[in-house]
Parts: structure tokens; sequence; C-alpha cells
């Protein structure tokens, strides 16, 4: 199922509201959808890298908003339908352990949820259900989702199409290892200052 699921995506970049549909895209799997919408940008900057930075904007307005709707959800319909959502996808106990993320990191939390491989909608729904202060959960997913589709979108840009391949052979790594200089830099920022 998730592979017919993961191939009807990819015709979308094939069609003429291909734009539409990374946004839709980016949209719903910040809050329920199970295809990350790196498969759809992947696929139209590939095939256009001369638009690989619109679509990377396009991309993050849509996961930031779906981020809202998925923060809403959490915050005023947890038990009628965050719940049923978390469920779904079998997070009951990952949705406990972000609760004490969130205690203990706040904006991080959601920033590295928002750039790593880690299920973003499993924090969106939570830092609606754990009421995080919601201007930190917008500028943290910004800043994340931006960074993340945008690297996507300037590696392929800058190398072309062959870097495609790349890109999917070692999505984890790349950003496991973005993850880790992000943070380093924040670390020395807050103690420079």
């Amino acid at each position: 199922m998730i592979r017919r699921l993961y191939n009807w995506v990819l015709h979308w970049a094939e069609t003429p509201y291909s734009m539409w549909a990374l946004f839709f895209l980016a949209f719903a799997e910040s809050s329920f959808f199970p295809i990350p919408p790196d498969v759809l940008l992947i696929a139209l900057a590939v095939a256009k890298p001369e638009k690989s930075f619109r679509y990377a904007l396009v991309c993050s307005v849509g996961s930031v908003l779906g981020g809202c709707l998925g923060y809403g959800i959490g915050y005023e319909f947890m038990n009628a339908i965050g719940q049923k959502i978390v469920n779904f996808y079998g997070f009951e106990e990952k949705v406990a352990y972000i609760g004490n993320l969130y205690q203990k990191y706040d904006a991080w939390a959601v920033g590295i949820a928002g750039f790593t491989p880690i299920p973003y909608k499993v924090f969106t729904i939570s830092a609606g259900m754990f009421r995080i202060d919601f201007l930190v959960f917008i500028v943290s997913s910004l800043v994340s989702r931006s960074a993340r589709f945008f690297l996507v979108g300037s590696l392929i840009y800058l190398c072309g199409p062959r870097i495609k391949n790349f890109i999917d052979r070692y999505f984890d790594i790349l950003v496991i290892a973005f993850t880790v200089l992000l943070v380093l830099g924040f670390v020395i920022i807050k103690f420079a200052l």
C-alpha cells in the first residue's frame, strides 16, 4: 500500500499541477499523510533544476502551514482526531517521550523533528497537545523545514540530476550530519553570546 502511495505521489511530477501537488503533499505530511514531500520535491527539482528554490519554498510554506493544522489538531482535537492519528501510526509511546522533550528542549524538539526524518506530524500534533508556545513552534518549524527543503533544492540546483541517487542513498546520514552541525552551531552561538 505504501509503495502504491509513493508511486501515486511521484506521478504528480509529470502533471501540470505538480506545484500544487507539492504544496498539498507538504501540507498533508505535516499532520497526517505518511509520504514525505522530499520524494516529489526531488523529482520536480531533478526535472527542472532551475526551479529548485521555488519548489523548496513551496514545500516549506506548505509544510509549515500543515504543521499549524497538526498543532491545531493536538491543541483542540487531541481526543477526537489527534489520538486516532497517533494510534494509526502506532506512535503512542513516542508522544509520551516527545512530551518529555518539550518540557526540556521546547523549540529544539520541533526544530530537530522538522529537519530530520523523524515523523514531523507526531511533533506537530504533540506540540499542540502539550501547548508549547505557538510562536516558538512557528519559528522552529519555519527554520527547520526550510533548511531541510532548501538543502535538497540547493544540492540539486548545484549538482544537477546526478545528485538524486546520492541523496536517495545517503539521505539519513546527510540529515544526521547536518543536524549535528546545526546543533553545534547553536551551542557555539549560545556560549559565545
